[in-house]
């Protein structure tokens, strides 16, 4: 298997099973116990892996937000909690999750799975992909479960981060990309219904080049695996995203 073929095979797992625990209702449950919104607890717990950083950072970030979000799931979120501590909460969130949700995976497809996840996310270049720069600061896990859940969230933060530089490649401001990327969602990233852009074939054709140039650049991070470890990358996301749809708990 080429790397374009893997970056294109495991685009929407990458970015679905990354995701997933985001707005668990056992991360939701978390978020009560932490005093915050479940917003404030996506944007404190996500960011926080940065520090205790100015909004502008977590903006550079984030990018695709309306910037009154920040608001609320920064800065309102850093006068209830400290932000490495709830992203360390975060993570323990994402664990749990994992652990309601992979018990049918075989241990090994996850741990080659966690393996070439990290061997990828470990050979980026640090100070440009600031959510991976962040996630890479925790330990790998023992537990497989855990550890392949990690590489999961490193490689939906690393499509996220070259996605971001293949938008502003293509000339395509982040409300645009948003509303052309899930226009259902618009909404709940900050922007109201005059915020909508005027679709356009130009408008269409960046957000299609931009994806273009998002797989080619995630193909350039997944040349650093053999052959082998590329199956392994690929059996691993696709076992994860099939398992959301009838998650079974670990019971080991």
């Amino acid at each position: 298997m080429d790397t374009i073929e893997l970056s294109d095979v495991t685009a929407t797992p990458i970015q679905v099973v990354g995701m997933s625990f985001y707005f668990d209702p056992g991360t939701v449950a978390l978020a009560g116990e932490q005093g915050l919104h479940r917003f404030q607890f996506y944007g404190l717990g996500r960011g926080g892996v940065l520090g205790d950083v100015d909004r502008q950072v977590v903006e550079r970030a984030f990018t695709f937000f309306h910037p009154a979000t920040y608001e609320f799931i920064w800065d309102g979120a850093r006068l209830k909690a400290d932000p490495a501590l709830t992203a360390s909460a975060y993570l323990q969130a994402a664990y749990e999750f994992a652990d309601r949700t992979f018990g049918a995976i075989p241990v090994e497809v996850l741990a080659r799975y966690a393996a070439a996840a990290h061997k990828v996310a470990g050979a980026v270049e640090s100070g440009h992909h600031l959510l991976v720069d962040g996630y890479r600061q925790y330990r790998v896990p023992e537990s497989a479960v855990h550890a392949a859940y990690l590489g999961a969230i490193l490689m939906r933060e690393l499509r996220g981060c070259v996605h971001i530089d293949a938008v502003a490649s293509v000339g395509l401001t982040p409300l645009e990309a948003c509303y052309l990327q899930a226009p259902e969602t618009f909404k709940s990233h900050g922007y109201k219904d005059a915020d909508v852009p005027r679709v356009t074939p130009d408008l269409v054709e960046k957000k299609a080049d931009a994806e273009t140039i998002t797989n080619a650049m995630m193909a350039d991070c997944f040349s650093v695996l053999s052959d082998d470890e590329r199956q392994d990358l690929r059996d691993g996301a696709l076992a994860m995203f099939d398992a959301l749809g009838h998650p079974v708990a670990v019971t080991e």
